[in-house]
């Protein structure tokens, strides 16, 4: 099969420049997908959160479970939640280019792996901080801070995996993507820590509350914007030329 030179392919593979069908996110498409992408993260991110807190405060108070086993299972039904409305949100958008649900049950389960292994980690780690019988020293604090923000950082492979699992089928050398939501969680990290050195020049009367949306608002934004980035920049799974032509 010989391509018709005058065809827009043509023209295209006469000028080098990559057909439009060989990207997952065509570029005609990137700046809309980018901002949609990130504005559905940030609502998923919001939504989720007053979601899960909601439901974990109203399944406590009304059924009065006091037992330690019974608030872990809540609190597992809360993350669920937001976990399954954050990558629904997500979907809303990426549906147009790879399954919608696999993106949901991917994101969903990835989170959850991220968000238990990170907790237990840092968990092990204040634990350590506590069997101390006297205050911590400014290296001491230093170091355990160190340690449970490399513990963040590196749970976001479980993510990474989940999410390339899916990716993979759609697209090509997408291995990198397995360590994408850490670089996300890796600029987090570096942004609550400049928050945090910047907080005294914030008025006290509001400072909490600055600090509270403003660390919110950076977190999801980032979880939206660098994901996007990486869509648009990866390649599709394209036919072998030997089906193409018969």
């Amino acid at each position: 099969m010989q391509s018709d030179s005058n065809s827009p392919d043509g023209l295209t593979s006469a000028n080098n420049e990559p057909s439009p069908g060989k990207f997952l996110i065509p570029r005609s498409q990137r700046q809309k997908f980018f901002f949609q992408f990130t504005l559905m993260t940030l609502i998923g991110w919001v939504v989720g959160g007053v979601a899960s807190i909601a439901l974990e405060k109203l399944i406590l108070e009304n059924l009065s479970l006091d037992s330690q086993g019974w608030i872990i299972v809540v609190r597992c039904l809360s993350n669920l939640a937001f976990a399954l409305i954050f990558s629904a949100d997500q979907a809303l958008v990426v549906y147009r280019y790879l399954s919608g649900w696999q993106w949901i049950f991917a994101t969903s389960v990835g989170w959850l792996i991220a968000n238990g292994v990170s907790t237990a980690w840092i968990n092990y780690i204040s634990s350590i901080a506590g069997s101390f019988n006297e205050a911590l020293s400014p290296e001491q604090t230093l170091i355990l801070g160190f340690l449970s923000a490399i513990a963040y950082i590196i749970s976001g492979i479980w993510l990474g995996i989940c999410q390339w699992l899916v990716l993979r089928k759609y697209t090509a050398s997408a291995w990198w993507w397995n360590f994408l939501p850490s670089i996300s969680f890796l600029l987090i990290t570096i942004l609550v820590w400049l928050l945090f050195i910047v907080q005294n020049l914030i008025p006290e009367a509001s400072r909490n509350f600055i600090l509270y949306w403003s660390g919110q608002a950076l977190t999801a934004i980032i979880l939206g914007a660098i994901p996007a980035i990486g869509l648009c920049t990866l390649k599709r799974n394209l036919p072998s030329q030997s089906k193409i032509v018969r």
